[in-house]
């Protein structure tokens, strides 16, 4: 790839464009999250069925996902990221619109596709920006999203406490998100292929050695997508909540989940990368058992942000750790991050489907026991201690911030 800009106020500035970018991404998922009770009632489907309709935003990303590569290659980065961030914020719309299971499966799986194409383009973006500066920016990157999903979920949950109809709060959103999006877009780098450059690898399995430490990234972002899309469910459901409440549990979420990434080097510094995820780990399993054993929304809401605080920076350190296992680090990062990315998508279909069976109790029950293994594994982050978060090496494949 090749590009126009050298200056480095002209980097420092695309950096500050990509995160403004996945602010915007982040707000996008969290105005849907808030509303999830509302489009479950307006589709008049039950847990089993939204957890079904929701595999489909799973299902949507996989197909889609390999063509965010070529769309990059054909028409450059800046002009493919204002496409597919455009396509992602409309797309908002779409979900509360459905009538019906069906409809809502397809409008679900439109979200999830345009969801997959735009993290690859703004991660490889993002990436590229790091490796530039020479310094880690991922972490703050993903905290920017996280932030984005707070403002995102703030809103909805003001939406919910007034009772207004998700289909009016959600096109007034996607309109604003949009041109903010877009603008955005302007000053991010725009790379360009030389003339005889072929595509970029669309996919790249993980090597062996990189299997333990995607299963951490497992671990955590099951438990992240398992929190975001069904925590308002979980308190209405289960605790009798009111839709505002509801709604702010998971705002709270994400604000813990924000707080502890813009935080997470600190830390990670002071303490190492095995010591903070298992310590995570104790924090999040801590959490999952008063979401278990909550018989008061103020619980199970204190549940959901412990949840949130101690798995906040795992993948990050997964990426880390992935870069220093075996002879490819591309190949180990980008493997990660797709096994991480498959986790948070899946989450919210399994989580429904366990719900159809027993219960959402037992659902988090599954959801406590995964955050367990964050304590028994983090030893196998021990190689990305040094370089805490940092990606080393630029790929296009590597997916989005769910993680």
């Amino acid at each position: 790839m090749s590009e126009v800009i050298h200056a480095p106020s002209d980097i420092r500035r695309a950096r500050y464009a990509v995160a403004a970018v996945f602010a915007v991404h982040g707000a996008v998922t969290g105005s849907f999250a808030t509303r999830v009770p509302w489009i479950q009632d307006h589709s008049s489907v039950s847990a089993g069925q939204l957890g079904f309709a929701l595999a489909f935003t799973a299902f949507g990303a996989s197909c889609a996902m390999p063509a965010a590569g070529w769309i990059t290659h054909r028409f450059g980065s800046r002009t493919a990221l204002r496409g597919l961030i455009a396509l992602w914020t409309l797309s908002l719309v779409l979900p509360s619109l459905a009538p019906n299971l069906l409809t809502l499966c397809l409008a679900m799986f439109a979200y999830g596709a345009t969801a997959g194409m735009a993290d690859v383009a703004m991660n490889a973006l993002g990436v590229e920006v790091e490796h530039r500066l020479d310094k880690s920016i991922m972490s703050g990157l993903h905290g920017m999203w996280s932030a984005g999903a707070l403002i995102g979920s703030a809103g909805g949950t003001l939406a919910a406490h007034l009772g207004a109809d998700a289909r009016v709060h959600h096109m007034l959103a996607a309109a604003v998100l949009t041109v903010l999006g877009v603008l955005a877009c302007q000053w991010v780098l725009d790379l360009r292929p030389e003339e005889d450059e072929e595509p970029p690898p669309r996919f790249a399995l993980p090597p062996r050695s990189a299997l333990l430490i995607g299963a951490v990234g497992f671990c955590a972002v099951f438990a992240e997508g398992a929190s975001l899309d069904w925590s308002a469910v979980y308190l209405r459901d289960q605790l009798d909540s009111s839709a505002g409440v509801a709604a702010a549990c998971t705002t709270g979420f994400m604000l813990t989940m924000a707080v502890a990434r813009i935080a997470g080097d600190a830390v990670v510094n002071r303490f190492g990368a095995v010591r903070t995820v298992r310590a995570g780990g104790v924090l999040a399993a801590l959490g999952g058992l008063l979401i278990v054993i909550a018989d008061h929304p103020a619980v199970a809401i204190a549940g959901f942000g412990l949840m949130g605080l101690g798995i906040a920076v795992v993948v990050p350190l997964c990426f880390a750790a992935a870069g220093h296992a075996g002879p490819n680090p591309s190949q180990a990062i980008a493997g990660v991050a797709t096994i991480t990315y498959t986790s948070g998508l899946i989450a919210p279909s399994l989580i429904g489907g366990v719900a159809q069976a027993t219960s959402l109790m037992v659902s988090f029950g599954v959801v406590t026991v995964l955050a367990c293994g964050l304590v028994v594994f983090a030893g196998v982050l021990r190689g990305g201690e040094r370089t805490s978060a940092k990606v080393s090496e630029p790929t296009a494949a590597v997916p989005g911030p769910r993680s």
